[in-house]
């Protein structure tokens, strides 16, 4: 009383893309070497060795007695992973190989952007630092301060010069 099995027919469809004949030839990075003497790259390297200094002096300390060193850390963190991917960016040359993103009005809004929060960052962080009795923290917290204002200065040149950039790309 079984039913005889029927052969089942298969249909296959394969499409071709055109994405291997769009893609470049070429397969390796490029690294632009003299980046990092300019003055903007020697910026985007000070950045982030300061930023560093900053969010590890406050991370080394117990900060989450003190709220204020929540925005503190938050605004470093942040903005320490996006300017080391900014400098791979830079560093690798990929601003070339994606010209749909205007790379100059980014960097502008980036920069601008960090020396606004990290202006604010650097007041929170000097105006929450006390000397409370028996506190290892002072020392770290006062170095942390300290440093975040030459960060906020390190951002603030470089808002300057991609505003230089940006003016510059915008009249031609």
């Amino acid at each position: 009383m079984e039913e005889p099995q029927r052969p089942r027919s298969h249909t296959v469809t394969t499409t071709a893309s055109s994405f291997a004949e769009n893609s470049t030839s070429s397969s390796s990075f490029a690294y632009d070497r003299e980046f990092l003497r300019t003055l903007p790259g020697l910026l985007i390297v000070a950045e982030i060795v300061l930023g560093l200094l900053v969010w590890t002096l406050i991370a080394g300390t117990e900060y989450f007695r003190v709220p204020a060193f929540g925005w503190v850390m938050f605004v470093a963190v942040f903005y320490w992973v996006l300017t080391v991917f900014f400098l791979i960016i830079y560093i690798t040359m990929t601003y070339t190989r994606i010209p749909q993103v205007p790379w100059t009005t980014v960097g502008l809004c980036f920069n601008s952007s960090a020396f606004v929060l990290y202006l604010s960052a650097a007041v929170v962080d000097a105006s929450s630092v006390s000397p409370e009795r028996d506190s290892h923290n002072f020392n770290s917290w006062a170095a942390s301060s300290f440093f975040a204002f030459l960060v906020t200065i390190c951002y603030a040149g470089n808002t300057y010069f991609s505003f230089i950039a940006w003016r510059s790309r915008t009249v031609q």
